[in-house]
């Protein structure tokens, strides 16, 4: 009977719900994955659109689209956290575009923007060459040379035979699943759940 016991109580144990940090971020890392089956063209044209939870047209995007959208799928509206930080905090965020004050349109589309944001209200983690250092769910942010930046999320999936995960982002193929941790200089690594 003890045994019985024993074996009922771990299988109830297996099938309750886990919640806390780690679950939410393997879930952020799955909901930006099932981007990767949209197909989307690389599009940094301005647009005007809805606020709050306002998108560039479907079938469009840039990197930071792949994590604005992720977040949506959780309910967390990047735009207007971005927005909001920036219009109580405006001189905290880069001037690199001539702003005089926030755009509703566009900010949370600007990785040094997110870079600011993240670094003002998520966790910073060590911008390491160690894959064990990084984990699903979290973001990381790359210098690509010439002034440019990229950013991009960690999946849950593992490069086959190396413990390096696989990164979810848009750098002009689409939203895709790539194995490119290492391949740039990485100036930002990132931990948010609101």
């Amino acid at each position: 009977m003890r045994k019985f016991l024993v074996h009922l109580a771990l299988s109830l144990c297996a099938l309750q719900p886990t919640f806390g940090q780690a679950d939410f971020y393997k879930e952020l890392a799955d909901s930006a994955l099932t981007l990767t089956q949209q197909d989307v063209q690389y599009d940094p044209a301005y647009y005007q659109i809805d606020y709050p939870n306002g998108d560039v047209p479907a079938g469009r995007g840039v990197c930071t689209d792949v994590i604005i959208r992720a977040y949506r799928k959780l309910g967390i509206d990047l735009q207007k956290e971005v927005h909001e930080d920036m219009q109580a905090h405006f001189d905290t965020y880069p001037k690199n575009w001539g702003l005089t004050r926030p755009d509703k349109n566009i900010d949370h589309r600007r990785v040094p923007n997110l870079m600011t944001f993240f670094a003002r209200h998520g966790i910073v983690k060590t911008n390491s060459q160690k894959p064990e250092d990084y984990r699903a769910g979290d973001i990381v942010c790359w210098d690509l040379g010439g002034g440019i930046t990229h950013i991009g999320m960690v999946s849950g999936k593992r490069v086959v035979g190396t413990q390096r995960l696989l990164i979810i982002h848009n750098i002009g193929a689409g939203q895709i699943l790539e194995d490119c941790l290492f391949r740039f200089s990485i100036i930002g690594h990132y931990r948010y759940k609101k």
